[in-house]
């Protein structure tokens, strides 16, 4: 059981043996967190979870208080069980805000990777000086599919340091994980195929199905709980799924991580009805506190879990190195990968494998993980005392995202355009549905040091939307 998992089941005994009473203010997060040995990240995220499921409530400014007693503390998302759509049609808006993230002088909350200078230049630049002097000439041809023999190695040793056991060859060397995702539906999907996501989903999922021409179940997915299992299996049960495309830890856009349980009894349901998972599994090295959560492939006991990752969030994002854990799927993998990109960069790859083979990586991944929480920590600050009190911020212990939910009615796309013409841009929910149940979401990414110009910003954000709550009207 995870640390947050322990402080919540503490804190709801305490509610339900009455040493907390409705109405109480609990300890403020600072005092919680010394009382229990924990980061602060990890009592926000259980308060949160208590929140969400109905044992406590937020106060602005005030903090935590226990809620008044419910009859059922599983909360459960409003949206549909599971949403079908025939056609995705996602790509054009997707474009749209991300070319508006490029506009200059603007506060970008939009990004999808984290802020470049946590990334450790200096040694990248000089295991890339040191491949580039001894480069030999056959290294194109050494490099092809599955990929350099060096970097496989390295990224099979380590999944066995999580008691994975991968074998290099089942490992496909891609051009980021992007890659590594698309080659692995086209492998076991054909056009016309059902594939489920989770609602909402990473965009980059919604454009691959448009792409391969594929058809989406979105199944209904928890802020804190994750993918809710009933409702997969119902969509499992009523349609002929050939994939699924998750994310188990910190999700994006709503960053949990699914327990170990619940992968579990996800690689169950998904053995039962003989279906794939595409994992994508792009930030898990970022996860706070001592102990890194297993991917869903570490329970998979019947091979049907193409894990995909990449080194672009939690080391360098212009290199474009990821990989496909594919197993059986590995060689057919390849011979798609060679019609199309034919092979991922070369001295890139034999570059992260000299890195790789040092200390350093050890030691950048420790310092990136405390820098990001405590970004995370004081965003999320900042956001509770600017933003109005009706505004839902989600946060979870890893990652570097942020949910917003805007009060229902509300259109977080009305309110992306507002922000870009005070050069502010967020990333609207509507990216990552192919419906509309995420309209009044948007995703902020919150790596960046929380500077005077970004402070300013998320005031400002907080006027905008104050400016979109409906006018209370007088008393008379």
């Amino acid at each position: 059981m995870k640390k947050y998992e322990e402080l919540i089941k503490q804190i709801r005994s305490q509610i339900q043996n009455e040493v907390w009473q409705t109405g109480d203010k609990l300890p403020s997060l600072r005092k919680q967190a010394e009382l229990s040995g924990v980061s602060l990240m990890t009592v926000v995220h259980a308060y949160q979870v208590l929140e969400s499921q109905g044992w406590v409530v937020s106060r602005a400014r005030s903090g935590y208080v226990v809620a008044p007693k419910i009859e059922n503390s599983d909360s459960v998302p409003a949206n549909e069980p599971v949403e079908k759509t025939e056609s995705v049609d996602i790509n054009d808006f997707v474009f749209e805000v991300l070319q508006a993230s490029r506009t200059p002088n603007i506060t970008d909350f939009g990004k999808v990777h984290p802020d470049p200078t946590l990334y450790p230049r200096q040694h990248i630049n000089k295991s890339l000086i040191n491949t580039a002097r001894t480069l030999p000439a056959s290294s194109a041809m050494d490099n092809l599919p599955p990929g350099n023999l060096e970097l496989r190695q390295h990224i099979a040793k380590r999944y066995a340091a999580q008691g994975m056991t991968v074998h290099p060859d089942e490992i496909v060397i891609t051009t980021g994980a992007l890659e590594a995702l698309n080659l692995s539906l086209q492998s076991v999907t054909e056009p016309g195929d059902w594939v489920v996501v989770e609602s909402p989903t990473f965009y980059g999922a919604l454009q691959s199905l448009q792409r391969l021409n594929l058809r989406a179940l979105s199944v209904r997915t928890h802020a804190t709980e994750g993918i809710d299992l009933e409702s997969l299996e119902n969509a499992l049960q009523s349609h002929p799924v050939k994939a699924c495309w998750l994310m188990t830890n910190h999700q994006n856009p709503l960053g949990f991580t699914l327990s170990a349980d619940k992968k579990k009894r996800l690689m169950a349901l998904l053995a039962k009805y003989d279906v794939y998972l595409i994992e994508d599994d792009v930030y898990n090295e970022l996860y706070f506190g001592s102990d890194k959560p297993l991917p869903a492939k570490a329970f998979d006991r019947h091979g049907k879990t193409l894990h995909c990752s990449s080194f672009s969030k939690s080391l360098v994002a212009g290199f474009r190195i990821g990989w496909v854990a594919a197993g059986k799927m590995a060689v057919p993998i390849q011979k798609l990968q060679m019609m199309s990109t034919l092979s991922t960069s070369a001295p890139i790859q034999m570059t992260l494998a000299s890195y790789l083979s040092t200390r350093n990586y050890e030691r950048h991944l420790r310092q990136l993980r405390r820098t990001l929480e405590q970004r995370k920590f004081a965003t999320w600050q900042a956001l509770r005392n600017h933003l109005p009190a009706q505004v839902n911020i989600n946060c979870s212990e890893g990652g570097y995202f942020l949910w917003l939910e805007l009060p229902a009615g509300l259109d977080a796309t009305e309110l992306y355009r507002r922000a870009l013409q005070h050069n502010i841009c967020i990333t609207p929910g509507k990216m990552f549905s192919a419906g509309d149940f995420h309209n009044h979401c948007f995703r902020l990414n919150v790596s960046f040091e929380l500077t005077d110009s970004r402070l300013n910003a998320i005031k400002t954000l907080g006027e905008l939307i104050r400016s979109l709550l409906p006018t209370q009207p007088r008393a008379v």
